[in-house]
């Protein structure tokens, strides 16, 4: 007994010495699990602690080249001091940090009497519950060192091995290597670059990574503005036809792989128009002998000419061996006077909002948003003030390999489109379906699948009668084959009263921007419709969209604005 108390003296004395020259070190590793199954597409997580700080990273992708705009990010627990500091360092030489104690992240709260066993520790449990998730944290004390792989769901005394959120995915750790040995230097940097609050470096991390392209900066779409003729279209040149309804700019778009979705942005406000009016986002395409700049440049009726059987004239709307017509982006609707009158009227329980936001997946075109493209905006107004537009393209990431290609070629031909952006150039509005229908003959190339067609359908005609207020079926032939069928209809207008500061109060409390109508509601965008085309077989055909145009009323009448486009893979 004797001897044994001896050497325990002798350890204990050594152990103090020890302290004042080393520091306690510790590696540990953390797999992600979801059903029980490794995650592989989630790198490996890792916590070093030293001298009461952690360090916790993730293992960069195994990836050929890493996306613009990715993260190096590291996350420092000071235990001593009680403060986490995330740390966010980017390729381009930016660095920031958002630093938060541990007193104001969430309490979790102990669980008596339950334990675990991971790597030969025995853990503890807390629970908490955050944004209606349940985090269950294991820990255990007997390891000597503290760290957790998920520190912002909240601080416990010891080190977290595992983190379980709703019972199905899991932070786990797979190794745990503690040293005892002197430390050359602090674990935390002095330099953690420009402080920022948590919430601005998320906006900074994802602003990074989003590519993004202003169009159209805050352009004012009006009656009134000069029309500017150039033959050819300047790079970054902003151009008002159509007494300045319509808008056009020659911009430069990046190339991004495959796995970036694409959108569209529209920030829309009037600055004097009261009116819900019909706007378009679009691309001229240019690859045909003509194309929609010669008719803006040249006047509307130097385009290819649609007739129907009434031999009205229809400029520049349908597919030719020489033409191709407008790809729409998006369609969308202004509300009545947002922001510009917003002060005109004060409704109880209604607080006005001062802009309209459209934003749509474009993905589907990305193939006419790289290079240099001629992309147009169009709001119908003969309002001096008019409206304010802009417009964004984003492209958004779908993996951290900026080389990652799907290796899939795109097929992709506009067919047909209606939407009278020269309205106020004197292009017909789409009223051919009032004794005929709209057709266009095409032909689909050898090795071309998966065909469908992204279309896009909306009616007008703006009094009890007309078709804004009326379903019409749309019908869509093939060969003379009905393959599709369906009615556009909007029953959730009144949801977007507050973007309506002057929309018509009728007796019964409705407003007139609460009404149905044919495909879209004052201050939305309008979905497209995708027709799946997969049996059509290679070689020339005809398509054919009918409706049941409603008739006119004294000097009111009633309108489609239709586009098509098809879309499918070469094999």
């Amino acid at each position: 007994m004797k001897t044994i108390y001896f050497l325990l003296a002798a350890l204990l004395l050594s152990s103090t010495v020890y302290a004042q020259t080393y520091t306690k070190q510790g590696t540990v590793t953390y797999k992600t699990l979801y059903n029980g199954n490794e995650r592989e597409d989630m790198p490996l997580l890792h916590l070093q602690y030293a001298n009461e700080v952690a360090a916790l990273w993730r293992d960069a992708p195994e990836v050929e080249e890493l996306i613009p705009g990715y993260a190096h990010e590291t996350t420092y627990l000071d235990y001593s001091a009680l403060n986490m500091y995330q740390v966010a360092v980017f390729d381009d030489g930016d660095k920031y940090h958002a630093a938060k104690s541990f007193t104001d992240l969430p309490v979790p709260e102990l669980v008596a009497d339950k334990t675990r066993e991971i790597l030969g520790y025995t853990c503890k449990l807390a629970k908490t519950v955050i944004n209606s998730n349940t985090i269950e944290l294991w820990y255990t004390t007997e390891a000597g060192i503290q760290g957790s792989p998920q520190p912002r769901v909240g601080h416990v005394p010891g080190l977290v091995l595992s983190v379980v959120r709703n019972g199905n995915y899991e932070q786990l750790a797979t190794d745990i290597k503690k040293q005892r040995k002197k430390l050359k230097k602090s674990l935390m940097t002095d330099n953690l670059g420009q402080e920022v609050s948590a919430n601005a470096l998320g906006d900074i991390k994802r602003s990074k990574m989003i590519i993004s392209t202003r169009v159209f900066d805050d352009e004012q779409i009006c009656w009134g503005k000069e029309k500017m003729v150039v033959d050819e279209p300047q790079l970054d040149s902003v151009y008002h036809f159509a007494g300045g309804t319509l808008i056009v700019k020659n911009v430069k778009l990046p190339k991004t792989p495959d796995h970036y979705s694409v959108f569209a942005e529209i920030k829309q406000y009037s600055n004097g128009d009261a009116y819900d009016r019909t706007g378009s986002v679009f691309v001229i395409p240019t690859g045909r002998t003509t194309d929609f700049w010669d008719g803006l440049k040249n006047g509307i009726n130097t385009l290819p000419i649609y007739y129907d059987v009434d031999s009205l004239a229809y400029q520049g709307v349908v597919l030719t061996d020489e033409y191709e017509p407008l790809v729409e982006l998006v369609r969308f609707f202004t509300t009545f006077g947002i922001n510009h009158f917003n002060d005109r009227v004060k409704i109880k329980d209604i607080a006005w909002e001062d802009h309209s936001i459209y934003k749509q997946d474009v993905s589907d075109l990305k193939t006419y948003l790289e290079g240099e493209v001629l992309i147009g905006a169009f709001i119908g107004n003969y309002d001096g003030g008019g409206h304010k537009i802009t417009l964004d393209i984003k492209a958004y990431p779908g993996s951290f390999d900026w080389k990652e290609e799907s290796g899939v070629q795109q097929y992709r031909q506009p067919l047909f489109n209606t939407c009278n952006v020269m309205e106020m150039g004197g292009q017909r509005y789409g009223t051919m379906f009032k004794n005929d229908s709209l057709t266009v003959d095409f032909t689909v190339p050898e090795g071309v699948t998966e065909l469908k067609l992204r279309y896009i359908t909306t009616g007008h005609g703006g009094w009890g009668g007309g078709d804004e207020f009326n379903p019409k079926q749309n019908e869509i032939f093939i060969d003379g084959e009905r393959v599709y069928t369906f009615t556009p209809w909007r029953t959730d207008c009144a949801a977007y009263r507050k973007y309506n500061p002057v929309s018509g109060n009728f007796w019964n409390g409705i407003s007139s921007s609460d009404l149905s109508r044919s495909g879209w509601c004052p201050g939305t965008a309008t979905n497209p419709e995708y027709v799946e085309l997969k049996d059509l077989k290679p070689g020339k055909h005809r398509l054919k969209v009918a409706i049941p145009l409603g008739a006119p009323a004294g000097n009111s009448f009633s309108a489609w604005s239709i586009s098509g486009i098809l879309i499918g893979e070469y094999e």
